[in-house]
């Protein structure tokens, strides 16, 4: 007589969990692809990746330089360095979109380059300038658009936190700051937080600050001159590095949490609250929705 409710009841509770679980599944752009790296970018197999991704030499890219301040961008001509660096490695249609006025990010005059464009590329700087310049405009709704057709976004520092959902280290302060007072990403990854410069400036431990607060969320921290192409449910570690994942060890929303390594065939079960994390190296797959290493 008790067998049926007590059924039910567990059916509830895992159709309760579930429905809890969805809402904090992490996922890339279904059609589209990101290429996110962690700054000092030199790597030619990174551009080369991107440039295959956008269409090729000559498919149409627009260069984003917002992260950088006036004084880099203007007084010492970085927007013509960024764009001759991308010059050098052989992109030959190249777009730079740069503004620090909201109203004309939201004016089809400005944003109309990326109606046309195979990628988009953020470079560095702070990543609370994009915030402030592009965050819920008619240019951050087109470069939804650009991922919807197939195309790819790409960044490099600031370039790359600025890609998650939350984002790191956006405080105008100083960038020391984990939780500043910028903690929204243009949201490209969903229920993810990315940090960058990671073992070159021993920052491997940072991302437990955010973690504790926000438990939800998957960590990513990579190397400099190291990407992961992001595609739908899964990414791939390109370059020279390593990049550190942290999956959830501290979520109380995902189960079965495991560590990973390519030293043991076995699963190491890990307790609530481990500070621990993982690094995938160059060729390394992993899924998102899953949260787990690709073998």
């Amino acid at each position: 007589m008790k067998l049926v409710p007590f059924i039910l009841l567990l059916i509830i509770t895992q159709l309760g969990y579930a429905q809890e679980n969805q809402k904090f599944i992490t996922s890339g752009p279904r059609n589209g692809y990101l290429i996110i790296v962690g700054g000092s970018l030199t790597d030619t197999s990174i551009y080369a990746r991107f440039m295959a991704l956008a269409g090729g030499p000559d498919a149409p890219i627009v260069i984003i330089p917002t992260a950088g301040n006036d004084e880099f961008l203007i007084e010492q001509n970085g927007i013509e360095k960024t764009k001759f660096r991308f010059q050098q490695h052989g992109f030959n249609n190249i777009t730079v979109l740069h503004t620090r006025n909201r109203e004309e990010a939201n004016s089809e005059e400005f944003y109309a380059p990326i109606l046309q464009a195979g990628g988009v590329w953020f470079s560095g700087g702070r990543q609370w300038r994009l915030a402030d310049s592009y965050l819920n405009t008619k240019t951050h709704e087109e470069l939804f658009k650009l991922l919807d057709r197939g195309g790819v976004i790409g960044g490099s520092s600031a370039g790359a936190s600025i890609q998650a959902s939350y984002l790191v280290r956006g405080d105008t302060k100083t960038n020391v700051i984990m939780m500043g007072d910028h903690e929204v990403g243009l949201g490209f990854i969903t229920h993810c937080a990315i940090d960058q410069h990671l073992l070159a400036l021993n920052r491997q431990f940072d991302m437990f600050e955010i973690l504790e607060a926000h438990p939800e969320l998957l960590g990513i921290g990579l190397d400099e001159n190291t990407a992961i192409v992001v595609h739908d449910e899964q990414f791939e570690v390109i370059g020279k590095s390593f990049v550190a994942v942290y999956d959830g060890t501290m979520c109380r929303f995902i189960r079965d949490k495991k560590d990973w390594s390519i030293e043991r065939p076995e699963i190491e079960m890990l307790t609530e609250g481990s500070e621990r994390f993982y690094l995938l190296g160059v060729g390394r797959k992993y899924n998102l929705r899953e949260r787990k290493v690709i073998e």
